[in-house]
């Protein structure tokens, strides 16, 4: 179909040469490892720091045997189909190994940002319903090993735990390398992850197949956690059928073949990571690379050693690549194809680019409720179409550009709200009916909540957000939750936290705030303040004092005046893009 004749922003789903899948995730791993059983899979690669626990190489035959080990172990811990477990870690083996075995399983994973702290922590675990949590004893300044232990009342039994705050959690198990952590003298400990394979000796591969018959395409696969308007965080239900067929249908578009080796950085907990990195490779059958934790180094290492020929990235990770002092030392002549999103993409970086390494470019826009990707630029578009526009929808997908007040679709060229409807579209939000409602209406229509322009062909520009998000390298922050700890401040009388651009991260976040009456608070005490309360990612980058806020008329602050005022005071008018 592609574009309305009427002259609307009106994208209607195009066919693609194939028909959307009827498929699991188990059965897609099943499927490819019939298929190409001696063609890597999962490579693990340039961590002698890690000597020999992580230089692995699996064909798909040893993915889909690992993932069969692991899926009995979930089994033999007596979790039932429908059941939610999530993983709080980096991108370990463990991580796609989990993904895979959960699918099988019949398992729900729930996905949590490792930089999360306890109180971030227990809200996912409690509004997510999870039943047994997988995790890292550390991640970087984090003892996640001290912060779960604090969470629950440990059992008789290693690995088994019950906890009044989290009442669904029975079971925890730890990642990596777990040994180092725990001692034999100790009366309880997490169970180790190889003790969780282990297990699944008590689980016949008849069982698992049986299990694994009973999951349904329609079924919900993964709960991502997304922040919403009101700063918490809500459970966005993703199933099979939508995940799969946006990995595939994406990976066909930016030109993914099997024979490629893809790159990447983004982390597993999130949409790009665990849709576009592991179940792209998967859908096409071709390898993968990911990057336990964002280093530019070890990027331009991975890329240049595995001769990779997909990166996956967001602006600020590969703007931290091209700058590294040892850039120029590292061979990247098999990169074919950048694939960027999860934030804006500033002209200047598409230049750096093209002018530093030569590679194609796609660029990508959507959100964790479209299952991932909505619109994406083709890898024969011109570099004008790539640098100023997000491409034009994937097939299957309906996209209009609607006005916020009267709903109704506007002409090609007029400013509003970007929506989609199709396969992609999440079930909802985890137990928040009132907020599903919100984000998608009776005609199906999924509102993102950003500001776009369509042209007469189909390519839509982003020109703003209808909701208060900051996107900081990538990651969706949201002001709400930032206020409301800096408003507990006994010397603070009102907060208002918002984006102010940045070359690199894209956004960061400004904090503007109006002070108890005789207060001398300053920016160094109010960083110490909120430091191990929130991630290190919401700690404004900037603070500002105020008398007094400009407002509406009907008393409301005036974000985009603090916004327009920070600019000009911090001198950032370099930074804006185009």
């Amino acid at each position: 179909m592609g574009m309305s004749d009427d002259g609307l922003a009106y994208w209607q789903a195009e066919m693609a040469g194939d028909p959307l899948l009827k498929i699991t995730i188990g059965d897609l791993l099943d499927q490819r490892a019939s298929e190409f059983p001696e063609q890597e899979a999962l490579v693990y690669a340039c961590y002698p720091e890690y000597k020999d626990t992580l230089e692995l190489r699996w064909t798909y035959q040893q993915y889909r045997n690992r993932a069969n080990e692991v899926a009995r172990g979930l089994m033999a811990l007596g979790l039932q189909k429908g059941e939610h477990i999530a993983v709080w870690a980096t991108n370990l083996p463990e991580w796609p190994l989990l993904q895979m075995a959960a699918a099988k399983a019949g398992l729900v994973l729930v996905t949590i940002n490792p930089a999360h702290r306890a109180t971030e922590l227990e809200y996912v675990l409690k509004q997510g319903d999870v039943s047994a949590l997988f995790f890292m004893a550390r991640v970087r300044d984090q003892d996640c090993l001290a912060t779960v232990r604090s969470l629950i009342t440990a059992d008789v039994h290693n690995g088994k735990v019950s906890s009044e705050r989290l009442p669904i959690l029975r079971y925890v198990c730890l990642l990596g390398s777990g040994d180092m952590h725990t001692s034999p003298s100790q009366d309880w400990r997490p169970t180790l992850f190889r003790e969780l394979v282990a297990g699944g000796g008590t689980v016949s591969e008849e069982e698992l197949q049986e299990r694994q018959a009973s999951v349904k395409p329609t079924d919900p696969a993964m709960i991502l956690h997304t922040s919403g308007t009101t700063g918490f965080p809500k459970g966005t239900v993703l199933t099979h059928r939508s995940i799969i067929n946006n990995a595939i249908i994406y990976a066909t578009r930016v030109g993914v073949s099997g024979s490629d080796r893809l790159c990447t950085a983004l982390p597993l907990f999130h949409v790009g990571g665990s849709v576009l990195g592991t179940l792209g490779a998967l859908s096409i059958g071709s390898t993968l690379y990911p990057i336990i934790a964002f280093d530019p180094l070890k990027m331009l290492q991975i890329i240049s050693t595995e001769r990779c020929t997909f990166l996956g990235v967001v602006p600020t990770m590969l703007l931290a690549m091209i700058q590294h002092p040892q850039f120029a030392e590292y061979d990247l002549s098999s990169l074919c194809t950048i694939i960027i999103g999860g934030a804006p993409v500033p002209t200047f970086l598409m230049e750096q680019v093209k002018e530093a390494m030569g590679t194609n470019i796609v660029i990508i826009y959507g959100q964790t409720e479209a299952s991932a990707v909505i619109t994406s630029t083709s890898p024969d578009d011109t570099f004008t179409l790539k640098s100023t526009t997000v491409g034009i929808p994937l097939p299957y997908v309906d996209v209009a550009i609607i006005d916020p007040a009267t709903r109704h679709i506007l002409p090609c060229g007029e400013q509003g709200e970007l929506c989609c409807r199709g396969y992609l579209v999440m079930q909802g939000y985890y137990n928040m009916p009132e907020q599903t409602a919100e984000a998608i209406d009776h005609d199906n229509w999924l509102h993102t909540g950003d500001l776009a322009v369509m042209d007469q062909h189909g390519y839509i520009k982003i020109v703003g957000r209808s909701k208060e998000m900051v996107i900081r390298g990538g990651e969706n922050i949201f002001p709400r939750e930032i206020e409301e700890l800096l408003i507990r401040h006994p010397q603070v009388a009102d907060a208002q936290v918002l984006g102010v651009p940045d070359k690199f991260f894209g956004e960061e976040l400004l904090a503007v705030l109006r002070l108890q009456e005789g207060s001398t608070l300053t920016e160094e005490e109010l960083r110490e303040y909120c430091k191990g309360q929130i991630s290190h990612q919401k700690i404004p980058r900037y603070f500002q004092f105020v008398d007094a806020y400009p407002m509406t008329a009907s008393g409301k602050v005036q974000k985009f005046m603090l916004r327009k005022n920070a600019i000009e005071a911090l001198g950032l008018e370099d930074n804006t893009t185009a």
